[in-house]
C-alpha cells in the first residue's frame, strides 16, 4: 500500500472502470488515508477515524466494481453485503454483526494463504519424504541395534527413490495414504433469534472436541502429494499468529461494502416492512460508529473499518437516513450516468472488457471473433437508446445486447467450416432490428 499514491490508485482503477473520476478520487484518498493513519505515532492514531463514503448512482454505473477493485489493490479483507438482507434484532433475518464475523473469516483466509506461501517449500519437502516412506517403508528406523552398513544402504535406496520421484517417475503409481475425516455432527444447532452465527460456533466447538476418524485411501502419488502438502503446511503454520494478524488487518484495513443502503432508507408508514427500516439503521449505527463484536476468533473493534455504502436512491436521498448514521458517512459521491462514449470504452478499454470476454469464450472453440469500429459504436448507441426508453440499468444493458447479438454463434459452435466471425454495424442492426422496434419484445428481451 505504501507505494500506491492516490493518483496511482486512480490509474489502477482506470484499467477496469470507465469514467467516474470523482468516485475514484474519493476512494483513492480514503484508501491512502488508511496507510497514512498507521504511520502516525502515539495516541493520535486512535483518534483518526476513517471517512466512510456513500456512492449514489443508478445500477450498472460501477459502484460495486470500484469497491471490489479497491480491495484487491489494498490486499485488504473485503466483503460485499446487501443492507436489505439485514433486519432488526428480534426479526427473522441476518443480524448486522454477522458482517464483521464474515470480514474476519475473509481476513483469516488471506493470512493463511500468505503463510502457506512462506512454508510451501518446506511443506513440499516433507510431503515428498512422507511419500518416500510409503513407497519404501523403513521398519528398522527406530531400532538401535541396526548396523551402520544397513543404515547407509537404506539411505542410498531412499536417495535413488527421491531422484526418481523428483523426475516424476512415480506420479501415476497408486499408494495408500492415511487421511483424517472431520467428525460429522448429526444434529442442527440453533442460536438465539437474530444470532444465527452462534449456532455455527457451537457446532464448531462440538466438532473440535470430538476425535477425528482416520482411514486409508488409495490414490496416485500426484494426488497424494496435494493431500500431504496441505497437511504438512497446516502443521507448519502457527494458527495463533494467523488469528493475531487477521484480527489486526480486519480492525485497521478491513473494508465493508454496504450495497443497496437505500433499501433500508424510507418513510416509516407505521405498518408493513417499513417498520423495521429505521430499526436496521439503528442496528447499523454502533457498528459503523465503532463497537466491539464477538467472533469465534475473539473480539473485533470496528472503529477503524472503512465502510463504503452505495445505493440508487431513486425514491429517497441520503438525507432521509437517521441523522446519526448520516454523520458516519461524511463523504458523498454522485456517480455519473453512462453515455454512448462511455459504452464504447466499456466494450473495448478495460482489462476485462466485454468484447475481450466473448472473444476468449469463442476462442475456446477455435473461433476468431472480430468487431469492427462501426459495430462497437452501433452496440453502444443501442444500449444508450434502450436505457433512455426503459429502466436505466447502465453497463449491464451491454450484457443483454451482446448475449442476444451473439446467441446464434454461441449456440452453433463448434461447427465445421469458417472459423472467423466478423461483426459489422449492419449485422448488429439486422440482428436486433425486430426486438428494438417492438417495445414489448424489447422490454422483455433487452
Amino acid at each position: 500500500m505504501k507505494q500506491l499514491t492516490p493518483k496511482q490508485i486512480v490509474k489502477e482503477l482506470d484499467r477496469y472502470i470507465v469514467g467516474q473520476k470523482n468516485a475514484k478520487k474519493s476512494v483513492a484518498i480514503a484508501l491512502r488515508n488508511r496507510w497514512r493513519r498507521q504511520q502516525v505515532e502515539g495516541k493520535l492514531r486512535d483518534e483518526i477515524m476513517p471517512n466512510n463514503i456513500i456512492m449514489i448512482g443508478s445500477t450498472g454505473v460501477g459502484k460495486t466494481e470500484i469497491a471490489r477493485r479497491l480491495a484487491s489493490l489494498a490486499n485488504a479483507p473485503f466483503i460485499k453485503v446487501e443492507a436489505s438482507k439485514f433486519t432488526e434484532v428480534g426479526y427473522v433475518g441476518r443480524d448486522v454483526e454477522s458482517m464483521i464475523r464474515d470480514l474476519m473469516d475473509t481476513a483469516i483466509s488471506i493470512v493463511e494463504k500468505e503463510k502457506e506461501e512462506e512454508v510451501i517449500e518446506l511443506a513440499e519437502h516433507l510431503a515428498n519424504e512422507r511419500i518416500i516412506d510409503i513407497l519404501f517403508p523403513d521398519d528398522h528406523k527406530n531400532d538401535p541395534k541396526i548396523s551402520k552398513e544397513l543404515k547407509d544402504r537404506h539411505e542410498r535406496t531412499r536417495s535413488k527413490i527421491r531422484k526418481k520421484l523428483d523426475k516424476g517417475e512415480f506420479e501415476n503409481k497408486m499408494i495408500e495414504v492415511e487421511i483424517s475425516d472431520d467428525p460429522v455432527i448429526g444434529m442442527q444447532v440453533f442460536g438465539p433469534m437474530g444470532m444465527e452465527d452462534i449456532g455455527t460456533n457451537i457446532k464448531d466447538m462440538i466438532s473440535g472436541s470430538l476425535p477425528k476418524s482416520k482411514r486409508m485411501k488409495k490414490m496416485t502419488v500426484e494426488d497424494a502429494r496435494e493431500v500431504l502438502l496441505e497437511l504438512e503446511a497446516s502443521k507448519l503454520i502457527d494458527q495463533e499468529e494467523v488469528i493475531r494478524l487477521a484480527k489486526e488487518r480486519t480492525e485497521n484495513n478491513g473494508i465493508i461494502f454496504l450495497d443497496e443502503i437505500d433499501k433500508v432508507v424510507g418513510e416509516n408508514s407505521g405498518f408493513g416492512p417499513d417498520v423495521s427500516r429505521e430499526g436496521v439503521q439503528r442496528d447499523l449505527l454502533p457498528i459503523v460508529e465503532g463497537s466491539n463484536v464477538s467472533t469465534k476468533y475473539g473480539v473485533i473493534a470496528t472503529d477503524h473499518i472503512l465502510f463504503i455504502a452505495a445505493g440508487a436512491f431513486h425514491v429517497s436521498t441520503p438525507s432521509d437516513m437517521i441523522p446519526e448514521l448520516q454523520g458516519r458517512f461524511p463523504i458523498r459521491v454522485e456517480l455519473d450516468k453512462l453515455t454512448k462514449e462511455d459504452f464504447v470504452k466499456i466494450l473495448t478499454h478495460p482489462k476485462s472488457a466485454l468484447i475481450k470476454q466473448y472473444k476468449a469464450l469463442l476462442s475456446a472453440e477455435g473461433v476468431d471473433l472480430e468487431f469492427n469500429e462501426a459495430a462497437i459504436k452501433s452496440i453502444a448507441e443501442l444500449a444508450s437508446d434502450v436505457n433512455s426508453k426503459m429502466e436505466n440499468i447502465g453497463a449491464r444493458r451491454l450484457h443483454t445486447i451482446m448475449t442476444t447479438l451473439l446467441e446464434d454463434h454461441l449456440f452453433e459452435q463448434p461447427k465445421r467450416g469458417n472459423k472467423k466471425i466478423k461483426i459489422t454495424a449492419t449485422i448488429v442492426k439486422e440482428s436486433l432490428k425486430d426486438i428494438v422496434e417492438d417495445p414489448d419484445l424489447s422490454r422483455y428481451i433487452l
